[in-house]
Formats: C-alpha cells, sequence, structure tokens
C-alpha cells in the first residue's frame, strides 16, 4: 500500500491519552492510540483496537510515552503590546496607588504611547516571543485583543499583527477588537464621543477581515453599561459576536449585559452577582477566569465558583497576558493558580484550558480528543494529567501538534 493511500496521515502510539470527551473525568485511556487524516482526528482509542498494525496505517508513526491531550486554548490576551510596565509592578509593590502611577506616566495610557510608536515590524518582533512562549506551553489556539492603540489606525496595527502572529506560528490566532478599553487622551472628558468614534472604525475594521470579535471594558474606569451596549448593538449589526470585561472591580451587571447579547463569555467576573450567573447560564455565555490578574494584583474577591457549578456555567481559564495585571506567559501557570486561588480541580483547569476556552471563542472543533475534532494535542512529560497544575514552572512539554503538524 502506497503512502497516499494508508489510511491516516499520522498515528501516535504508547502514550495515555486524556480525550476529556465525556461531562466530568479525563477521559482516560491507557496505551492509547492517536491518528489523524487531514488535519483531523480519524481515531481515538486503545492501541489494541487499532484495526492493523502501526505501520500499515500511517506514514507517519511516532511512540511516545507519558499522556497526551488536547492542545490549550488560550481564550483572553493582550500580547500584541510594546514595551513592558515592571517599574510599575515595582512602585506597587512599595505602595504606589493606581492614580500615583498614572501621575507618573503609567497606567494603561504608557503602554497606549507605546503601541502608538511602534511600526508593524517593532510590535510583531515584540509580540512574537510571546506568542512562541504559549506555543511551547502547549496553546494552538490563542486570542489577541486590541485596545492599546485607542486610534483607527493603532487598532489596526494591532489586528494586523495578531492575525500575522497566527500566520508565522502555524496556530489559530482570534482577533478581537476592544477599542474600548479605556478613554484616549485627546478624548479626555468626552466618553460618549470617543465611544461613537470606535463603533465608527469597526465596519472598516471588520470589511478588512480584521475582527472576529467585539469586547469592552466595562466599569467604573472605563466604560459604562451604557455605553458598552452601544459598542454591543453596533457588533450585533455587523454579525460579530461578543464578550465583555465584566464585574472585575465592582458589579455593574456586566455578566448578565454580555449573556444578553448572547455573548461569547463574560471575563473576570469577580463581582458577578447570582442574577448575572442565571442569565450566563441561559445563553450558553463562558465565564472566563482570569487568575493571573487577580494574582498579580492581590485580590481577594473570589467569583462566584459555586454559583458558576450549580447553575452549569462553563468556566474557561485563560492567561490575560498583559504589560499591567497580568505578565504571565503559560497557560499551565494559569491553570496552576486557578487550582491555588479559586480552588478548581486539576481536571476543571484542564477542561477550562481546552474544552471550555474553545467554547468562549466560539469554537466546537477542538478541546477534547474525539474524532472528528482538530487534530490539537499535547505529548506531555508527566505521569497523571493532575501534574499539569501541580507543577509550579519546568518544561513538560514533549511536542505540540496543530492540525497534526507539529509547531513545538
Amino acid at each position: 500500500m502506497s503512502a497516499s493511500t494508508l489510511p491516516f496521515d499520522g498515528l501516535l502510539i504508547g502514550s495515555s491519552l486524556a480525550t476529556l470527551a465525556e461531562p466530568t473525568g479525563y477521559g482516560e485511556i491507557t496505551d492509547g492510540a492517536l491518528a489523524w487524516k487531514d488535519g483531523v482526528l480519524a481515531y481515538v482509542g486503545p492501541r489494541a483496537d487499532l484495526p492493523g498494525s502501526p505501520e500499515t496505517l500511517a506514514r507517519e508513526v511516532i511512540e511516545a510515552s507519558g499522556w497526551v491531550t488536547p492542545a490549550l486554548v488560550d481564550a483572553h490576551t493582550h500580547l500584541v503590546f510594546a514595551g513592558d510596565r515592571a517599574r510599575e509592578f515595582e512602585m506597587r509593590l512599595q505602595g504606589a496607588t493606581y492614580e500615583e502611577i498614572a501621575r507618573a506616566g503609567g497606567g494603561i495610557l504608557s503602554t497606549v504611547r507605546a503601541v502608538r510608536d511602534a511600526d508593524e515590524d517593532a510590535l510583531f518582533e515584540q509580540s512574537l516571543p510571546r506568542a512562541q512562549a504559549l506555543l511551547r506551553d502547549g496553546v494552538t489556539t490563542l486570542e489577541i485583543k486590541s485596545g492599546y492603540g485607542l486610534d483607527f489606525e493603532s487598532e489596526r496595527r494591532m489586528l494586523r499583527v495578531a492575525r500575522k502572529l497566527g500566520q508565522t506560528l502555524g496556530i489559530t490566532v482570534r482577533t478581537t477588537y476592544l477599542a474600548a478599553h479605556a478613554l484616549p487622551p485627546e478624548f479626555k472628558g468626552n466618553a460618549d464621543g470617543y465611544v461613537e468614534a470606535l463603533c465608527a472604525w469597526l465596519p472598516d475594521l471588520h470589511a478588512e477581515g480584521l475582527v472576529d470579535a467585539v469586547d469592552a471594558f466595562c466599569e467604573s474606569i472605563a466604560f459604562t453599561p451604557t455605553q458598552t451596549r452601544r459598542v454591543f448593538e453596533t457588533a450585533r449589526a455587523l454579525g460579530l459576536p461578543v464578550k465583555l470585561h465584566a464585574d472585575q472591580l465592582s458589579d455593574l451587571g456586566g455578566a448578565g449585559l454580555s449573556a444578553e447579547f448572547e455573548g461569547l463569555s463574560a471575563d473576570h467576573v469577580e463581582h458577578t452577582n447570582e442574577a448575572g450567573v442565571r442569565a450566563m447560564a441561559a445563553s450558553g455565555t463562558v465565564a472566563v477566569l482570569l487568575p493571573g490578574a487577580f494574582h498579580v494584583l492581590r485580590d481577594t474577591k473570589l467569583p462566584p465558583l459555586d454559583l458558576f457549578r450549580a447553575h452549569g456555567v462553563p468556566m474557561a481559564v485563560a492567561t490575560d497576558c498583559n504589560p499591567g495585571t497580568s505578565p504571565l506567559l503559560s497557560l499551565r501557570q494559569a491553570m496552576q493558580l486557578a487550582c491555588t486561588h479559586f480552588r478548581l480541580t486539576p481536571e476543571e483547569a484542564l477542561r477550562g484550558a481546552t474544552t471550555h476556552g474553545a467554547r468562549a471563542l466560539g469554537f466546537h472543533d477542538r478541546g477534547q480528543l474525539r474524532v472528528g475534532m482538530r487534530a490539537d494535542f499535547v505529548v506531555w512529560h508527566v505521569r497523571h494529567p493532575a501534574e499539569l497544575c501541580y507543577w509550579l514552572g519546568g518544561d513538560l512539554v514533549h511536542s505540540v501538534h496543530a492540525g497534526g503538524v507539529r509547531a513545538a
């Protein structure tokens, strides 16, 4: 039989599989086999049940040990930016308030200045190592937001860089338009005027194929529910899904607002009330937990985790990689923080960084090891999947595959 007529393009044997194919549990298959054809999983099961010897089934046969899981999905990042804010981190630890840091030239507007000063090549060169770090740690699907440009050309440049990162690394990048992130200096005192402007930019950016979803920061220090609603109505008119930075610092009903627009997700959600949780459950909106920001800001207000569980709201886990409040370059570390701070089980954290992370981006073709799903998977040097949340740091990845092709 020639290579072109073999049933599979690739076959991995010898590892145990954490399929996550059932609603609970790891879906363990010991001494498993994983095969793919045209970038899609074509066999997932025990090695002993393969319909022939490996060499007669696939052009490429990989023998491995350890465990295989679905590849990780990072459903919330601000990965494209210029510069850093390490000095602010130091100032905050020395007791400086947010206002003091802003007066000293820090805060989100310092990143806005750096992004506006960076051309597309410089922005790409600074952002690429961050995306590579996530990939090396098992991420093959990645959301990247704009929101550090806050004018048309700078937001456009951020979104173009995000697209280029996915093309360069051979991974999936979902782009999210987050111009409603902060008020730029040229619109000081005129938030409504800025919202009108950013809504006017969106159709052109969407027409260029640069926007997959629309987000906003609904908070007392950012944009009101009324202003956020205006952004969401613009997105809906264009057929774009929405998500929301919701209820991080206070309860403004952000989770419920996202659910009202059938949002893909409500993110942060530390202050979300039970009515918001019920609305999310009814709309299928995913709760995206961001323990990196919780950790860096030394927050103490936990998200309503028991309510999410009781009402069946899926909980994703993401890095929130950003220069100010979550300079986190490992989704596996975010999983560990979710277990430590939020008391998620390792299984919940893994499912949050795979199955539920995919759902938070609108994907239903990844996040599990099942026939018909994308062949996105990671081979790990571990003896049990719980180790992915147990180790603080370290290199646990053997290989990362995206669409059946080794990416790291």
